[in-house]
């Protein structure tokens, strides 16, 4: 009697364990939260549409000039000489352009139009061939384009955000052409005004010349006016001079950037 209870109550927790352990097993089981998903931040890439604007200083490349005044009935060879380095002036304009990213080199394509003031009425000395030390005061008054622009290629190296590059393509003005080198650097500023996918800011530099040597162009390179109020007078670049009008440009610039990031 005494071994069928203790069978009893054995086969009564072998009964009672198997139960707990299937009701446990049908309980839901809880799962671990899934890992958050983060985003990767966009790569800066400096392929893309651009246009902007952009303002500096040019001036010419030499503050002396040898020209002939030519008042009726004869001419007078000699030099005009330019203060503070040569007649400079503001100039500004607008931009647009492409560029396409290869790695870390970075090639395209850039025109502009700029406004030049060309320092019309600018007071200058006029020292005569031979005349012994003697100069005349007056004012010159050139006959430059107020406007100029160029189409050029561009290639350089980026560094992520910042763009070194080189440039150089065609000079153009109402009255002749010509050739521009230079280069700058470009740096990707973190906002993205107006729509755009980024805003760029530069600093250029510029050398420009200009051809004059033309059927249209006739060597009067501008008048010149004696101080006291004497007649304007032609001034004439001499036989044989080199006829290249050329300057340098500095200039910041400002560009906002569509399409890719």
């Amino acid at each position: 009697m005494k071994y069928r209870l203790l069978g009893l109550v054995a086969a009564t927790a072998l009964s009672t364990a198997t139960v707990s352990a299937a009701s446990a097993a049908d309980l839901p089981v809880r799962a671990a939260p899934p890992a958050p998903i983060i985003a990767a931040a966009p790569i800066f890439t400096w392929t893309g549409f651009y246009a902007g604007v952009n303002a500096g200083w040019g001036w010419r490349s030499d503050d002396e000039e040898s020209v002939v005044l030519a008042p009726a009935p004869g001419v007078v060879p000699g030099t005009l000489i330019f203060p503070d380095s040569g007649d400079g002036g503001f100039t500004g304009g607008a931009q647009i352009g492409y560029n396409y990213q290869i790695g870390s080199f970075v090639i395209g394509l850039e025109t502009d139009i700029q406004w030049a003031d060309t320092d019309e009425g600018e007071a200058v000395r006029f020292v005569p061939a031979g005349g012994g030390g003697l100069f005349v005061p007056g004012t010159f008054d050139n006959n430059l384009s107020d406007w100029f622009g160029t189409v050029r290629a561009r290639a350089g190296v980026a560094f992520d955000r910042v763009l070194i590059y080189a440039t150089g393509g065609l000079a153009y003005s109402d009255n002749s052409t010509g050739w521009v080198a230079g280069g700058g650097v470009e740096w990707a500023l973190p906002v993205n005004w107006f729509g755009s996918s980024a805003v760029t800011f530069g600093l250029e530099g510029l050398w420009l010349s200009f051809d004059n040597d033309d059927d249209d162009f006739d060597g009067v390179v501008g008048t010149f006016t004696p101080d006291g109020g004497g007649a304007a007078v032609p001034v004439v670049a001499p036989i044989g001079r080199d006829d290249d009008n050329e300057f340098f440009v500095a200039r910041a610039k400002l560009n906002f950037k569509f399409g890719t990031y």
